[in-house]
């Protein structure tokens, strides 16, 4: 019975060659081979199912094995050394130690006491969630007889070997692959469950036993609700901040959440926060949908409610990263499925163009859309250098891509005309529906050069689009946003109710462009960004010559918006909170709005519950601090519960206004 799971093991068994060749070096007998391997990685990553292998390997060269699980060892050192007495006593002998993360405290013992001793010729495979104390990988003594692996999760090849050979149905393998992430534990179970039962219609989901035994496996026991709560905003967001999580929990302990979630063996640490695993992430996300689908909006709203937020408040250098952040949120949508794509294969960072690097530019420039257009990228990069962004592959830093976002004010400048066939088409659209009025500008994304995957969607696309969003959101006077693709047919069909085909076909060279666009003066970015995300069609936007109702999400970032404009006379004047029916009759709408806005925050006074809240909102607003931390101050108050006020002084000026848009000054 042994020998037949053997092979059932062999024929199973995917990836892990270096792994298995390093232990096959260690016993024949190689003498620069390690004398213990060190296996760590998440739940469900493979550990022991690579144990079992090497253990076959073992004992097929004719070694006597100990085999230990963590999970059932004493916390007597003395107990440990009596259930491996062979490995100290018999030559030849290979210790397994599985789920060491639960006999961590036996780790200083180990190596100071007990793996000295071994007999000769002995080896020692170690397999945990937690990686060795640092100590022991930068000990010389250590450092040529200690092998670490830290397991990663298979490649997208690797998967779909096991699922072909699962017998996987064609059609449902990138739904599987996609929930799976490359785990060897999800796509076992996957394979496991199988097609059976799955029209040729149907989409593969997870079953719930499925998903419990998953959770058991890669998650563990989790200790409060709270942690719970924690867990499943890692699984919804993008990447999870502690600044994230107080936001969005804003009755928990965030700080404690945000430190234990860190420690999580499948979390992994960015510049941006932490995110899990994909196939930790892709299974709390389905358990809470299964298990609770309102909790689940719930958690995706308030998590949508707090990107749209620090959209136009939060720091400028983050603005593009909040918008990324929005788009993967809603990434099952229809629309986001068409556009855009998160996959971490060819992951890029962008910087600003430097002179050295405009050879490169126009090169890309040259190979995918000929001289003419490369002329282009020259007479720009000269024109509005800052414009220019490059994009180097993470992995390896090597330059990929370069976009351009210009900013063209009106009037425009006759040689930009006169150059530029694209962009000249952009100005002639404008003229032709809305002009746009001195003082104004328009936003074009003029090029967006990925050679390796040229106008097709990429992260190139997904990180410029998101940027142009951002300073769409940002900029004062903005008043059109042009997007070009040279498939125009494509694309079209992609950016359909998003963008407006604005219908010309601008040529350069040998290639004519499809120049799409966006009227920010009709449609506030919150409002489109919030039609974005819900695949709306954008033929029913508000019109600049009426008051429209908005939706009650982008009525409240409109209510938010005044109050970050409100020291800025400017700002205040193009508030989308001016389109509304709050100020459809004043005869002077800016100031009659400002006096509005400060007669609702004084009401909130009224009701005790409301006092601490409208001091909060008059500090952070009306009383001239530069920040929320000088608002604080000036109120004597601890900064965090500050912004606990003023967050439910939002909440309660929301509601108040959204009664008047419905019903009148007098409210419901």
């Amino acid at each position: 019975m042994g020998e037949r799971l053997s092979r059932a093991r062999v024929r199973a068994f995917v990836g892990r060659d270096e792994e298995l060749g390093r232990f096959q070096e260690a016993l024949a007998g190689d003498p620069r081979a390690p004398f213990a391997f060190y296996v760590c990685g998440p739940g469900g990553i493979g550990k022991s199912t690579l144990l079992r292998r090497l253990a076959d390997h073992a004992r097929t060269a004719g070694r006597l094995l100990v085999e230990l699980d963590g999970r059932f060892v004493s916390r007597d050192p003395a107990d440990f050394e009596r259930a491996a007495g062979p490995f100290l006593d018999v030559p030849g002998t290979v210790l397994f130690v599985d789920s060491f993360e639960h006999c961590q405290w036996l780790e200083s013992w180990l190596w100071h006491h007990f793996l000295p001793r071994a007999a000769d010729d002995a080896l020692v495979v170690l397999a945990g969630r937690r990686a060795p104390q640092p100590q022991w990988t930068a000990d010389p003594a250590w450092s040529t007889l200690l092998h670490v692996t830290e397991l990663e999760p298979f490649s997208t090849e690797q998967a779909r070997h096991l699922l072909v050979a699962a017998q996987i149905r064609p059609e449902l393998r990138d739904r599987v692959l996609r929930f799976a992430g490359g785990n060897p534990l999800a796509l076992s179970l996957a394979a496991a469950t199988g097609s059976a039962g799955c029209g040729s219609e149907e989409i593969w989901a997870p079953s719930a036993d499925v998903l419990r035994t998953l959770l058991a496996g890669l998650i563990g026991e989790v200790p409060t609700a709270a942690h719970r709560r924690a867990l499943e905003v890692a699984a919804q967001a993008h990447s999870t901040s502690e600044e994230l999580l107080a936001a969005v929990l804003p009755a928990e302990d965030a700080h404690l959440l945000f430190s234990w979630l860190r420690d999580l063996p499948f979390m992994e640490s960015t510049l941006r926060g932490l995110h899990p695993h994909d196939a930790a992430r892709e299974t709390l996300a389905a358990d809470l949908r299964w298990r609770a689908p309102n909790a689940f909006e719930t958690m995706r709203r308030r998590l949508a409610d707090e990107y749209l937020r620090l959209l136009r408040e939060g720091p400028e250098d983050r603005g593009w990263t909040v918008t990324d952040e929005l788009f993967y949120l809603f990434r099952e949508g229809e629309t986001l499925a068409r556009l855009r794509t998160w996959s971490r294969e060819d992951e890029v960072h962008d910087r600003p163009l430097h002179p050295d690097d405009l050879e490169l530019v126009l090169g890309m420039a040259e190979e995918t859309e000929g001289p003419a257009s490369a002329e282009l990228v020259r007479y720009w990069a000269q024109r509005q250098p800052r414009a220019f962004s490059v994009y180097r592959l993470v992995s390896t830093g090597r330059i990929v891509a370069f976009t351009a976002r210009l900013a063209l004010p009106s009037p425009p400048d006759p040689q930009d005309l006169a150059t530029d066939p694209v962009v000249a088409a952009a100005w002639r659209y404008t003229d032709a529906t809305d002009p746009v009025r001195d003082g104004e500008h328009i936003g074009v994304s003029r090029f967006t050069i990925y050679p390796e995957k040229y106008q097709v969607p990429s992260r190139v696309i997904d990180l410029s689009s998101s940027r142009a969003q951002a300073e769409a959101a940002r900029a004062r006077g903005r008043a059109y946003g042009f997007a070009v693709y040279q498939d125009a047919e494509t694309w079209g069909e992609r950016v359909k109710g998003t963008l407006t085909d604005t219908g010309a076909r601008p040529r350069v060279g040998a290639h004519t462009y499809g120049v799409f666009g966006v009227d920010w003066r009709r449609t506030p970015v919150e409002t489109w960004l919030q039609r974005f995300i819900s695949a709306t069609d954008m033929s029913d936007v508000p019109v600049r010559s009426g008051p429209s109702p908005l939706s009650r999400n982008a009525f409240d970032q409109a209510v938010r918006e005044a109050l970050a404009h409100w020291r800025d006379a400017s700002g205040f004047a193009a508030c989308a909170l001016l389109r509304t029916r709050l100020a459809a009759d004043f005869d002077e709408p800016v100031a009659a709005l400002r006096t509005l806005l400060r007669e609702a925050v004084d009401d909130l006074a009224r009701d005790p519950r409301g006092v601490r809240a409208r001091e909060a909102l008059a500090a952070g607003h009306f009383s001239g601090a530069p920040t929320q931390e000088a608002a604080a101050r000036r109120l004597g108050l601890p900064y965090g519960t500050y912004r606990r006020h003023l967050r439910q002084g939002l909440d309660l000026l929301c509601e108040a206004l959204w009664q008047r848009e419905l019903h009148g000054s007098g409210g419901a």
